[in-house]
C-alpha cells in the first residue's frame, strides 16, 4: 500500500472522525511520482533537496557534471513502495542508492532504467522502471510530520502535525496522542502568520528556523488551495545541521472533480503500472477492474456490479472484470466498454445487468447493438435490463436480429451467463 493511500485511510483515525465513504464509481486516484511531486512544490517556494532525472543511459552520464554534489541518491521513480529493499529482474539490488562517488552515478541510474523493480508491494513480475530522480542527499538531524487534509467534520482544511515525524504517524496518535496538533483552517482566511508560527513552535523548531518553518507551513497551505488538493502530507518535515527546513517526502493526493481546471497536473500522470485496459477504459469515463475470470461485466452503477460479481460467482462463475459504465453513459461508451472487455481472450461470455433509473435502457440496448455489429462479437452474450424506457430497449434488441439471450431478473441472468460456459 502506498503512503498516500495509508495516509488517506488513517487521517480520519487521527482527526476522531468518521471515515468519509465515498459514493461516486468513477473515482479515480492520481498520484504523482517522487520528481513530479517535488517539482510542483518547489513551484510554490518549498524547500525540498534539489535533483535531475535521467530516462536513459546519456542523460545519466551528463548529471555528474552539470550537478555536483558532495553525496547524491539515486531513485528508481515508480509509485511502489518498498523501492530500497527490492531487487531488478536483471539482478541489480536496490531501488534507493547512496553514493559520495560522482563516476557511480551513471551505472546506478542504467541499472534501474529499463528494467522491473520488484518489492513486496509490487506484482510477482514487478514494474518497470523508465525514469530514475538523482538528488542531492541531505543531512538530517530531525524529523517532524506535517499534513494538510480536507475534513467533512471541520467542513474545510486542517493542519495536522507532530514533533515525532519520520515514524508511524498513526502509532504515534494512538500511543501520545498529546503530540499530534489538529488546527482547522478558515478556507477563506487561509493560514494566517499567527498560525503557522503556532505549528513551527509545536513541531520543536527554535530560534530562526521558526518563522522558516512558518514560511514553509504558508507555501504548502498555498500548493494546497491551488492545486485542489484534498491532501498534502511531509514525512519528514526535516531540519538539517545546516539550519534548514526540508520537505524531504511528500505525499500529495489531488480531488479528481477539479481536472477539468488542473490539466496540467492530471496530464502528468504515469499510467507505466497501470493495467492497461484501465486505463484506456479511464479515457472514455468507464470505470473498470480487470479480474481473473471468464465472464465480462458492464453494469450500471458499483453497488450493482459487486452484487452481479457476487451472484456469478454463487452460480460457479468467475467475473473477468469489474465494469461500471456510470449513469450518464453514451451509446460510445458502450461500444468502447465492449470492445475492451472483449480485449481481454480470458473472456468466454458478457453478461451485461443495467438497472436505467437515471440510464436510459434504449441508450443502452444502441449501444449494444452497434458494438455487437462492429467488433463481429464472438462469445455468448446475456443481457438484462430493467427501469428507464425497457420495453423500447428490449424491442431494439430483439430485432436487430443479433443472437443476444435475455434474462427476466439478475439471478437469470447469471445463471445463463454460467451455463454458456459449456
Amino acid at each position: 500500500m502506498s503512503a498516500l493511500c495509508k495516509t488517506a485511510r488513517l487521517a480520519p483515525r487521527l482527526l476522531n472522525a468518521a471515515p468519509v465513504v465515498s459514493t461516486s464509481a468513477q473515482k479515480r486516484n492520481l498520484n504523482l511520482l517522487e520528481y513530479q511531486s517535488k517539482g510542483l512544490l518547489q513551484d510554490y517556494d518549498v524547500t525540498v533537496q534539489k535533483f535531475r532525472v535521467a530516462t536513459n543511459s546519456a542523460e545519466a552520464a551528463a548529471i555528474p557534471a552539470e550537478f555536483p554534489c558532495d553525496e547524491y541518491v539515486i531513485k528508481a521513480q515508480v509509485l511502489a513502495g518498498g523501492r530500497g529493499k527490492g531487487h531488478f529482474d536483471n539482478g541489480f539490488k536496490g531501488g534507493v542508492h547512496l553514493t559520495k562517488d560522482p563516476a557511480k552515478v551513471p551505472d546506478l541510474c542504467t541499472s534501474m532504467i529499463g528494467n522491473r523493480l520488484i518489492t513486496k508491494q509490487t506484482p510477482a513480475a514487478g514494474i518497470p522502471v523508465s525514469k530514475v530522480m538523482v538528488a542531492e542527499a541531505i543531512d538530517i538531524t530531525r524529523e517532524t510530520y506535517f499534513c494538510i487534509l480536507m475534513d467533512r467534520e471541520y467542513n474545510g482544511p486542517v493542519i495536522v502535525a507532530s514533533p515525532d515525524g519520520g515514524v508511524d504517524i498513526e502509532e504515534v496518535a494512538e500511543k501520545t496522542p498529546e503530540r499530534i496538533m489538529k488546527l482547522p483552517v478558515d478556507i477563506h482566511q487561509g493560514v494566517t502568520d499567527e498560525m503557522a508560527t503556532k505549528v513551527a513552535s509545536f513541531l520543536g523548531f527554535q530560534g530562526d528556523l521558526v518563522p522558516q518553518c512558518a514560511e514553509q507551513v504558508k507555501n504548502l497551505y498555498k500548493v494546497f488551495m491551488d492545486v485542489d488538493c484534498v491532501q498534502l502530507e511531509v514525512n519528514p518535515l526535516a531540519e538539517t545541521p545546516q539550519g534548514k527546513v526540508y520537505t524531504a517526502d511528500a505525499k500529495l493526493g489531488f480531488d479528481d472533480n477539479a481536472s477539468f481546471r488542473q490539466k496540467s497536473i492530471f496530464d502528468m500522470e504515469d499510467t507505466t503500472e497501470s493495467e492497461p485496459r484501465e486505463v484506456e477504459a479511464a479515457k472514455h469515463n468507464l470505470n473498470y477492474v480487470q479480474m481473473d475470470g471468464n465472464i465480462g461485466c458492464l453494469v450500471n452503477g458499483a453497488g450493482l456490479a459487486m452484487a452481479t460479481m457476487d451472484i456469478i460467482k454463487l452460480y460457479g462463475g468467475e467475473p473477468a472484470n469489474f465494469l461500471d459504465v456510470g449513469g450518464n453513459v453514451q451509446e460510445g461508451q458502450v461500444k468502447e466498454a465492449f470492445r475492451i472487455i472483449t480485449e481481454d481472450e480470458n473472456v468466454k461470455a458478457i453478461l451485461v445487468n443495467v438497472f436505467g433509473g437515471i440510464v436510459n435502457c434504449a441508450t443502452i440496448a444502441n449501444g449494444i447493438v452497434n458494438a455487437c455489429k462492429s467488433i463481429d462479437l464472438k462469445v455468448p452474450l446475456v443481457v438484462r435490463l430493467e427501469g428507464t424506457n425497457v420495453d423500447n430497449a428490449k424491442k431494439i434488441i430483439a430485432e436487430s436480429g443479433l443472437k443476444i439471450t435475455s434474462a427476466t431478473d439478475l439471478d437469470d441472468a447469471a445463471r445463463k451467463a454460467v451455463g454458456m460456459l459449456g
